[in-house]
């Protein structure tokens, strides 16, 4: 009897590692481990062009290059380029809806920011905002160093689009489920969704900005409203009989004032965009050069696109990856709003907006990609299919018939590889120098901001 009990005692368990390396191992290993040490030292390293330009400088390529190096060392290794491959087409589609929504928003900034004339950007005052008396007072109360640190250019619009490049490299590394391709479509095509809908809503009513000096400094509009300003909005601007008449009548009864003409150069096909982009002689021959010039506009754009932009990238880390980081890039996600409302590149209501919408649309657009495990789905429901054949087989004992049937509801969560392992790898490489390509491109169009 000792020994049948001797025999049935349990197994002493090894003790886990102990002191700082194992440490630093589970650290590492566990959520926010060396993928949001990577990020935030790519956010600290991009800061020393304020406090140490020369340290930046050397040590920014550096970051650079041991991270491109990583990639393309770990690139090889990588086991789902065949579901890269099967999420390649949505992922162009995403690019060419995006960028049509880029399009289309830049027409619209031109068209709001010219609309109305230079003269009405001069008188136009900004809009009461309670969020920036708040930040004036704050600036009162709060320490001088604290003050300063909310003041600082800590993260911006390009920062956030490299913090999500990063996350969607990491699927090299196992740090997020694959594909990455599937993520980009997700944010790519989100990110589309939303620009549309901003669009929609600062052209609607058009709002004065912040910074009333923006149209002269930026633009060379003409000083006078666009005709349909002329008819429809400047007799009843301020007249408050006027106003009650034309809510009565529902009828622009006002006779128009004597302005210039507008000035209409020949565009070709493209000339019916003159009377929504409204050209001056110096702004170029092109429709093409006005859209490169709209930039941010200088109207108040209902809601702000650089906060889509921070919510979405902040959003996407939060379901992908977690940790600790992500809690980090929210709290860069309201230092960077609390900064576009100081310095009033942005009313507070534009910045609350874009925090919500941006959540809203990400969880909206769920059915693209997602961070649950599709292939462990795809074996419950194999094992719900077979569940009567397995209790059969093991009430008839019969080992073969069981491990058959395993087999199959294991198979049921692999990835089905249809296409040849070299068109895979060349499909590999043309992914990596297309996305790094695409990398620089974005950094450089929005090195300021």
């Amino acid at each position: 009897m000792a020994r049948a009990a001797r025999g049935k005692a349990p197994r002493p368990r090894p003790r886990p590692p102990r002191g700082l390396a194992a440490s630093l191992r589970r650290l590492l290993a566990g959520a926010g481990g060396g993928l949001g040490v990577a990020a935030a030292a790519y956010v600290g390293v991009d800061y020393l062009r304020y406090l140490s330009p020369a340290w930046h400088g050397r040590l920014m390529p550096a970051l650079w290059a041991a991270l491109a190096l990583a990639a393309a060392a770990r690139a090889p290794f990588y086991r789902h380029w065949s579901a890269e491959l099967r999420a390649a087409l949505p992922f162009l589609g995403s690019i060419a809806f995006m960028l049509g929504a880029f399009l289309c928003e830049a027409v619209s900034v031109r068209f709001v920011s010219a609309v109305m004339g230079l003269q009405w950007h001069r008188s136009a005052a900004p809009l009461p905002d309670t969020g920036q008396w708040l930040l004036l007072a704050l600036n009162e109360k709060l320490p001088q160093c604290v003050v300063d640190l909310l003041r600082a250019h800590v993260i911006t619009l390009h920062h956030y689009l490299m913090l999500f490049i990063m996350l969607g490299f990491s699927v090299l590394f196992g740090c997020i489920k694959a594909p990455g391709l599937g993520i980009a479509t997700r944010y790519m095509f989100t990110m589309a969704i939303g620009r549309l809908l901003r669009t929609m809503t600062f052209v609607a009513t058009i709002l004065p900005s912040a910074r009333p000096w923006c149209a002269a400094a930026r633009y060379q509009i003409p000083g006078h409203p666009h005709p349909w300003a002329q008819k429809y909005y400047v007799p009843y601007a301020s007249d408050s009989d006027a106003i009650r008449r034309v809510i009565r009548d529902d009828v622009a009864y006002a006779a128009v004032q004597s302005y210039p003409g507008e000035y209409r150069p020949d565009w070709g096909r493209m000339s019916f965009l003159v009377d929504i982009l409204r050209p001056t002689p110096g702004e170029g021959p092109s429709w093409y050069h006005l859209l490169k010039k709209a930039s941010g506009g200088c109207n108040d754009l209902m809601y702000s696109g650089h906060m889509l932009v921070a919510v979405l990238t902040a959003m996407a880390w939060t379901e992908a990856y977690g940790g600790w980081i992500s809690v980090a890039i929210w709290l860069l996600v309201l230092h960077s709003a609390q900064r576009e409302i100081r310095e009033r590149h942005h009313y507070t209501v534009d910045c609350v907006v874009a925090i919500y919408v941006g959540i809203l649309l990400w969880r909206m657009t769920r059915f693209i990609w997602s961070a649950r495990d599709a292939s462990r789905a795809r074996r419950l429901a194999k094992l719900d299919e077979v569940q009567n054949k397995l209790i059969h087989a093991a009430k008839d004992s019969d080992v073969d018939e069981i491990r058959g049937l395993l087999k199959e509801v294991e198979l049921a969560g692999q990835e089905k590889q249809g296409v040849s392992q070299r068109a895979i790898l060349a499909f590999a490489a043309a992914t990596i120098i297309f996305t790094l390509t695409c990398v620089v491109l974005a950094l450089t169009l929005t090195s300021d901001g």
